[in-house]
């Protein structure tokens, strides 16, 4: 715990927020929990946060201490913050050509305010794959910005022509010695074609502070020069990332979504696989077999869908990860692959006040507690992969004595009407993150 987050979290909350110190003490009362495990609530009960831990939970009445901020729950549903293990800090809001073209700095202050919005949403941590985010961490952590957890990675790691790779044609050949691409400039990606300079990369992200590494090892979607079907990092290359992350104790996740990409990834030492939507029956059991995490969207031809031009490579691309959707989640399911939830939301502020509704809609595959789990405490497990890298020591994703306090209060039960989820501005009373009361919409 950074002591300097102790400061109030107030900025930007509505009016109706009210922030507490982190030696305050915060008692919630008649709330039936979600524990982020179970598949039912618990029996009416009463939980009591002291600094930004969770020191009591019972079924008896717990005496308040002088100070001591009281919520009422009313029967409601006290649960732990959601999870988004696939998300971008600083890519959320822009479009991709004001990524190339704005000033970093309001590039930044772009991403703190909807790093605010994403607190009020309900997710109280995310993973960041990819983009200038140390310093909006940092930020948020000091009590500057009210935001979510940040797991960062820094800047995703790429090759030359791969995902992330936004250089222009005419940008190309690069000669030795020439200066960064914009791109590697603002530390949205790095560029690497070799595993001595993949090294170099990793390295660098950790000494910046990365608690995982990410690479990406088959083609994307929204790069212009990045065709699908291609494996980009040889394995000697993978290796190296992953040689470099297990030395700092933590791990490498890829950007893949063609079974042969995974299966190069897997043979290199990766933990986990982000997408896989193109993957065959037996790439699946290979994930399985191998404990490799599965941390894949729901990509659907919907209204949660990024829109690209019509005719484009990229809305073509885009078809190509979405028929592959359904097929993914049958096999993560039929082989028991470990499967993380995340939304991947780029360069749409409408789709991100979809984050929540993107889970909700999974019913398609689970059911409502499967979900609800899913996004806590089995993301969680995610993130406890970075191992003495994570920069938030302590337990998330469930309610439990001990864990770290990120809670949300639900007006209603999330394990009967997942679609609560979906409304937070309505539905969650109460959002606290760190101890901290970030939102408090209580009826008064």
């Amino acid at each position: 715990m950074n002591t300097a987050a102790v400061r109030p979290l107030c900025a930007g909350m509505i009016a109706l927020a009210f922030c507490v110190s982190s030696n305050a003490q915060t008692l919630f009362t008649d709330v039936r929990i979600f524990d982020g495990k179970s598949a039912s609530l618990s029996a009416p009960s009463h939980v009591l946060v002291k600094g930004n831990t969770i020191e009591r939970i019972s079924t008896a009445p717990i005496a308040a201490d002088a100070g001591t901020q009281v919520i009422a729950g009313g029967g409601r549903t006290l649960m732990p913050g959601l999870i988004d293990a696939h998300w971008h800090t600083t890519l959320v809001r822009p479009s991709p050509a004001a990524v190339m073209v704005n000033d970093v700095d309001y590039t930044i202050l772009v991403a703190a305010a909807e790093a605010t919005d994403t607190l009020m949403r309900g997710f109280t941590t995310i993973r960041d794959l990819g983009g200038p985010a140390f310093g909006l961490k940092r930020a948020i952590d000091e009590g500057l910005v009210a935001g979510p957890r940040i797991f960062p990675s820094g800047a995703m790691i790429t090759i030359t022509s791969g995902h992330g790779d936004f250089r222009h044609t005419y940008e190309i050949p690069r000669a030795l010695g020439a200066p960064l691409s914009r791109v590697e400039g603002v530390g949205g990606a790095m560029i690497a074609d070799s595993p001595d300079m993949v090294r170099t990369r990793v390295r660098e992200q950790l000494m910046l502070g990365a608690s995982q590494i990410k690479l990406t090892a088959g083609g994307g979607v929204a790069s212009p020069h990045s065709p699908i079907d291609v494996s980009t990092f040889t394995e000697a290359e993978l290796r190296a990332a992953v040689e470099a992350a297990e030395n700092w104790g933590t791990y490498v996740t890829v950007h893949a979504y063609t079974s042969a990409a995974i299966q190069r990834a897997i043979a290199a030492g990766v933990k986990c696989i982000d997408h896989g939507h193109l993957m065959d029956e037996e790439t699946a059991k290979l994930m399985a077999d191998n404990g490799i995490w599965l941390s894949i969207q729901p990509f659907l031809d919907d209204e949660d869908a990024v829109q690209f031009p019509p005719g484009s490579i990229q809305a073509y691309k885009k078809a190509q990860v979405i028929s592959g959707t359904d097929r993914a989640y049958g096999y993560a399911k039929k082989y028991g692959i470990k499967t993380a939830f995340g939304t991947d939301i780029l360069f749409s502020p409408q789709l991100a006040h979809r984050q929540g509704a993107m889970l909700a809609k999974m019913t398609r595959w689970y059911s409502p507690a499967e979900l609800l789990k899913m996004a806590t405490s089995v993301n969680a497990e995610l993130l406890a992969l970075s191992g003495l890298r994570s920069p938030y020591p302590g337990k998330l994703g469930v309610v439990e004595e001990g864990a770290l306090a990120d809670l949300i209060l639900v007006d209603g039960n999330p394990l009967e009407n997942i679609e609560l989820i979906a409304d937070p501005a309505k539905t969650f009373f109460v959002i606290m993150k760190d101890g901290t009361v970030a939102k408090n919409t209580m009826p008064r």
